[in-house]
């Protein structure tokens, strides 16, 4: 199996935010993005393995600004790091400015998926081969952040965590 850059799982969705799809402050509803971010991660996990793939956790989630009713939002998703089955994907989500067109960061997030086969059983991914200086510091993290859930899990005794050990000494 042939390891992959994030780049070639790098998607990009676009869309409005319509009136149905916001609260009471004419805000998109938090629920919509976690959807259309969970949508644009399945597909960058989907390329990067090109299996079926089901999300196994939303790990992180970061809603640091609110996105007014009319703008334009982007998407964007692509893997972090992959492991045996499962692969970290890292989304930005970035608003528009109607006028100048310029982007701003509004939220992230970090999901997980794992490929599977036709029967639903694991099956192995590529390794990911970061590019680029902020692929690689998200393909270091995505290690901490396994292992931390891991340890948290019961599954991997703290002195195990390698990765976590080496942030504190």
């Amino acid at each position: 199996m042939h390891p992959k850059h994030p780049s070639e799982s790098l998607t990009i969705l676009t869309d409005m935010v319509l009136p149905g799809e916001t609260n009471p402050l004419n805000n998109l509803f938090g629920g919509e993005l976690l959807a259309r971010m969970d949508r644009a991660a399945s597909i960058a996990a989907r390329r990067h393995s090109r299996r079926i793939t089901v999300t196994a956790s939303v790990n992180h989630v970061a809603f640091n600004r609110a996105i007014p009713l009319g703008s334009v939002v982007t998407v964007e998703a692509k893997v972090s790091r992959s492991f045996k089955s499962s692969m970290e994907i890292f989304i930005d989500v970035w608003i528009e400015d109607r006028e100048s067109g310029i982007k701003t960061k509004a939220n992230e997030a970090i999901y997980t998926f794992v490929a599977v086969d036709e029967t639903g059983r694991p099956v192995e991914v590529p390794a990911i081969v970061p590019e680029t200086e902020l692929e690689q510091q998200r393909f270091d993290a995505a290690l901490r952040r396994k292992q931390l859930s891991l340890v948290l899990a019961g599954k991997m005794k703290p002195e195990e965590a390698t990765e976590l050990k080496a942030l504190f000494i």
